[in-house]
């Protein structure tokens, strides 16, 4: 019955979609389209789009080779399960009227009813407000594919999809409402987050945190790289499309964006060298490996802090993220936590570190700017959004695990995800 109960749902969800399909209309009154900002958005869409297969590569990259497949198709399958549930209701929930400042109605712009090609005030005068949606989508799609480098090698993959449908839809759309809408709670406490610092990284790497402590150790922790030349293609793609997820959350091609996209550049950069000269003072090896890792931090700490900082501040939040997640690894190879690639040392310590420095830094209304109440409100915001995400993940893995068990068995892992879950295998 379980085989045929997701082809049963889907058909369902296609069914639905028929019967409330809305059409795209321009909207007269509702403001006038800036075509520079357009082009920019739908540019920079695509962009954030490139960042989930090259997530893929960079995972696949670092897990053993027997995983490989499994692990590039658990990024590469949320291009298809998120961007059907975005359309459906994901969208109205992070973006719809509020309630309460917590969620927004699922009714609101269910299966798309009412994202029309007039921009919408309420988020941006110069854009269709479909081209703010897709772009939105791009977010959503990620971040549960970020968590799926804590529980690599010895999740079944039907349970993995479950677990990321309802994240997204429990997790996911809270935290983006509470940020990013006019009248979500964290925004109206002030709380800056340009990018996704808190909505993307924090609650990735603490739903990862969550997920290596539920699902417990694997029975061979095999350290060794399946293909660093894919971790090193990942990278560059990462990188690239990072460009996108940053200035584009600008919402425009103006002074924001072009801010953005050099800070982006500037605190990976720092964060790079500062890792590899780091693993060199302690004696180890200058690695790509290291390097990859150190590039990808720099990205995850400077970006809710995006817009808001200078250059020379762009280079120590990169600087200080590296030496924070450099530590905070070495210290996770150390415990009882089998987080498979570091995620929550990475992104969940790299996005705690760029948050709070966002509140230290940001431009006039920042601590050293003599103000308190930003950085009050981003350390209570941390607090509350590391406890709704923890808990709140875990959770959602009891009920996935209630639902389809969630480990594989014991035999299947030996063999490998690819062949066990998958049948495939990478080699000829």
């Amino acid at each position: 019955m379980g085989r045929k109960l997701n082809f049963i749902v889907l058909t369902v969800l296609v069914l639905l979609s028929l019967l409330f399909s809305a059409e795209y209309k321009f909207i007269e009154g509702t403001g006038s389209i800036d075509s520079g900002d357009t082009a920019w958005m739908i540019v920079a869409s695509a962009f954030v789009l490139l960042m989930t297969p090259g997530l893929a590569f960079f995972y696949g990259g670092m897990v053993s080779k027997k995983s490989v497949i499994s692990t590039m198709l658990q990024s590469f399958v949320a291009l298809g399960v998120i961007s059907v549930l975005w359309v459906l209701v994901g969208f109205s929930l992070a973006f719809g009227d509020s309630i309460g400042g917590i969620i927004g109605n699922p009714l609101t712009y269910f299966n798309f009813k009412g994202v029309s090609l007039s921009p919408n005030p309420e988020f941006s005068d110069s854009i269709p407000f479909l081209i703010f949606a897709l772009f939105q989508l791009k977010f959503a799609i990620i971040t549960p594919a970020l968590i799926t480098g804590s529980f690599a090698e010895r999740i079944r993959f039907r349970s993995y999809i479950l677990f990321m449908v309802l994240f997204s839809i429990f997790i996911y759309s809270p935290l983006a409402h509470m940020t990013w809408h006019p009248d979500g709670l964290l925004r109206n406490w002030g709380v800056l987050d340009f990018a996704g610092g808190t909505v993307v990284h924090m609650s990735a790497g603490i739903a990862a945190l969550a997920g290596a402590m539920y699902l417990g150790k694997r029975k061979e922790r095999i350290e060794r790289p399946a293909n660093i030349p894919f971790v090193i293609l990942g990278t560059g793609l990462l990188w690239f499309g990072w460009f996108g997820f940053n200035s584009g959350s600008a919402l425009g091609a103006n002074t924001d964006a072009v801010i953005a996209f050099a800070n982006t550049n500037l605190a990976s950069a720092t964060s790079m060298i500062a890792w590899i000269f780091l693993d060199r003072f302690q004696n180890r090896k200058m690695s790509s490996l290291g390097a990859c890792i150190g590039a990808i931090v720099g990205l995850v700490a400077i970006t809710p802090a995006a817009g808001f900082v200078t250059l020379g501040q762009s280079i120590f939040i990169g600087f200080v993220a590296a030496l924070v997640s450099n530590f905070a690894i070495r210290l996770n190879k150390r415990s009882e936590i089998d987080d498979t690639l570091d995620v929550f040392p990475s992104h969940g310590v790299g996005g705690i570190v760029g948050m709070i420095l966002t509140g230290v830094l940001a431009k006039d209304v920042g601590l050293i700017y003599g103000e308190t109440t930003t950085f009050m409100y981003h350390i209570l915001a941390l607090v509350l959004v590391a406890i709704f995400t923890f808990a709140g993940s875990w959770v959602l893995y009891k009920i996935t695990d209630m639902l389809l068990s969630m480990r594989v068995r014991e035999d299947q892992e030996y063999r490998g995800l690819d062949a066990s879950q998958h049948g495939e295998n990478i080699d000829p």
